[in-house]
């Protein structure tokens, strides 16, 4: 029998490798960052063109590489950062792999051009799939810059499976974000299809949080130090007024690298216990430092994950900070026996006599009570007797009727509202006659289906109605998702909203849909940005359906909210009038019916 056994080439070898590698442009943009800092960088550029599936470059300041070494970088397992097994438990360097820039020339075209500070010239390299095309030298500056292009392009299927361009952009803005927010003492710059998207200058932690996501950070953050033995703490939280139904802006960086670690949320979470809203997350930005030799962070491809010796100590030494330090700075009540000094006397009070001073009462001698009534009324031995009478029965009278208040209301703490043809029970169901049994509808549901077709009729075939703001609204959010905003400003106009200024860090609208209140604004751009968010195709109808999904489910009655007979009528006439009444946007009954049979049924058994 023949041996069936045999090497792979190294081309395929590495596209297997850039699977796990390369995921998406995201990827790229990692590793070439990551790249740079190694390098000892103080200035870093980031270049993209078309959501890094045309263009990919990263330009540093960093030490550069040798001919040789600017060879040898491209080759499988080939890094500078390990020389033995033992060096994986003691790493201080953000990449240390060696497969990084083998798999994305494996699948991209790649121009790399180095040179290191004191020579005169430095090396340019062409490689297309794993094949070096040229090696030359060239006039260069200091440092590196690696341009990766066409991203999957001898992979089609691959590349057909990324996403749209705002998405894998939002992707990019991430990996960046990581990058930046952990090392605040370098500039960093990024250009998307020739636009600013981040310049950020050298600067300290706090500055650099707040040049990522806007001036408005500024107000939010509460500062956290601590230093143990065993764990350094350093970094800010968010206060609790400030959180967001979404888990956005919660960063944890360990040794200077970002990491996901539920455990570790759950700790500060617990932290904020009895200041959080039902449903709401806190905004944290965290930087631990521990000893190399008690973590492990080669457990997964994206090094993103870490395994930690004394989890437990880490929790209980986490939790016990945050809390710490949302009560040193009056966010979180504190429980203090010490004298309180806004209870002392005032100085001035101190030098007063300590005997107390008799009050001075004055009587007016003209004052007549009875003024109003006629001389023989109040003379008369009766009329006195009679007030105080007719008083008295009010006062029993108003007895009675609370205490009758008091009785039905103990009865009927949970009343069901009854309409002509509905009832609304518990604030949250429709319960409607029909000619087959009865029909048990959610209020939230249903109106999130009347909504949705409504906007996106709106929308897609009619011009929507907007109505111009007395004062145009200036609304405060990131870079990122002021350009994520800009991306879908037309399709927001379609849906009649009306913007008069962008700028790097707020938007003004000076129109809104009639359907929309002034009052939810902010809350209805920042759902509708977490909602476009998720993992959407790329085509033109996308953006329209999730606009109308996420005003839908944010403008829709809520559970809890009690509705006139009218607003009931109305509810069930405008559900059954729409095209799909049976499910909500989100693929949710929102009825069901029970027949006079079924019912039967329930008192037959």
């Amino acid at each position: 029998m023949s041996d069936i056994i045999q090497l792979l080439p190294d081309h395929v070898a590495n596209q297997i490798a850039a699977g796990e590698v390369v995921q998406r442009p995201a990827s790229v943009v990692k590793e070439l960052l990551e790249n740079a800092i190694d390098a000892g960088a103080t200035s870093i550029k980031l270049l993209l063109k078309d959501a890094g599936k045309t263009l990919i470059q990263v330009i540093d300041d960093g030490k550069g590489m040798s001919a040789t070494d600017a060879r040898m970088c491209f080759e499988r397992h080939a890094t500078s950062k390990i020389k033995k097994a033992e060096d994986l438990f003691n790493l201080c360097t953000k990449g240390f792999r060696g497969e990084a820039l083998a798999s994305i020339a494996a699948i991209a075209h790649v121009e790399l051009k180095t040179k290191e500070e004191n020579e005169e010239l430095g090396s340019s390299i062409k490689i297309e799939g794993s094949k070096i095309i040229s090696q030359d030298f060239v006039s260069t500056g200091k440092g590196t810059s690696l341009a990766v292009k066409n991203l999957f392009y001898n992979i089609p299927a691959r590349r057909n499976f990324l996403k749209s361009d705002t998405v894998e952009t939002r992707h990019i803005i991430d990996e960046f974000q990581r990058v930046a927010l952990v090392h605040p003492t370098i500039a960093f710059l990024m250009h998307h299809n020739n636009n600013e998207i981040f310049h950020l200058k050298s600067s300290n932690l706090r500055q650099r949080i707040v040049a990522v996501f806007g001036a408005k950070m500024n107000e939010k953050l509460v500062p956290i130090n601590e230093q143990t033995d065993i764990l350094n703490i350093e970094g800010f939280v968010a206060k609790p007024e400030f959180s967001k139904r979404k888990r956005g802006e919660q960063f944890f960086f360990v040794n200077d690298r970002f990491i996901k670690s539920s455990y570790l949320n759950h700790a500060v979470v617990n932290a904020f216990d009895g200041l959080l809203e039902q449903g709401s997350h806190p905004s944290y930005f965290l930087y631990l430092k521990v000893p190399t030799s008690t973590i492990d962070i080669n457990i997964h491809p994206t090094k993103t994950e870490i395994k930690f010796d004394n989890e437990k100590a880490l929790y209980a030494m986490l939790r016990a900070a945050v809390k710490h330090s949302l009560g040193q700075y009056n966010v979180a009540p504190l429980l203090d026996f010490n004298r309180d000094s806004n209870l002392d006397t005032p100085y001035k009070y101190q030098q007063k006599a300590t005997s107390a001073t008799v009050p001075k009462i004055t009587v007016d001698p003209d004052f007549n009570p009875f003024k109003e009534a006629s001389q023989k009324e109040v003379h008369h031995p009766s009329y006195k007797r009679e007030k105080q009478t007719q008083s008295w029965e009010s006062l029993y009278t108003d007895v009675a009727i609370t205490d009758e208040e008091k009785q039905g209301n103990f009865f009927h703490q949970e009343e069901e509202t009854k309409t002509g043809k509905s009832f609304q029970i518990q604030k949250k169901y429709l319960l409607s006659s029909i000619k087959s049994g009865v029909v048990l509808i959610n209020q939230s549901l249903a109106h999130q289906r009347i909504l949705y077709e409504d906007f996106l009729e709106s929308i897609t075939v009619k011009e929507a109605n907007s109505q111009q703001l007395l004062f145009p609204v200036k609304i405060s959010f990131s870079s990122q998702e002021i350009e994520m905003i800009y991306t879908i400003k037309s399709e927001l106009e379609n849906a009649g909203f009306s913007f008069d200024e962008f700028t790097k860090d707020s938007v003004t609208i000076k129109g809104i849909p009639t359907s929309v209140t002034e009052s939810k604004i902010t809350i209805i751009l920042e759902e509708l940005l977490n909602d476009i968010n998720l993992e959407v195709p790329d085509a033109s109808f996308s953006h329209f359906d999730v606009m109308a999904k996420s005003f839908s489910k944010t403008l829709s009655i809520k559970t809890g909210t009690h509705l006139s007979e009218k607003e009931q009528e109305s509810l069930v006439n405008n559900l059954f009038s729409c095209k799909e009444p049976t499910i909500s946007p989100f693929g949710k009954a929102t009825f069901k019916t029970l027949t006079l049979n079924e019912i039967d049924n329930l008192f037959n058994r």
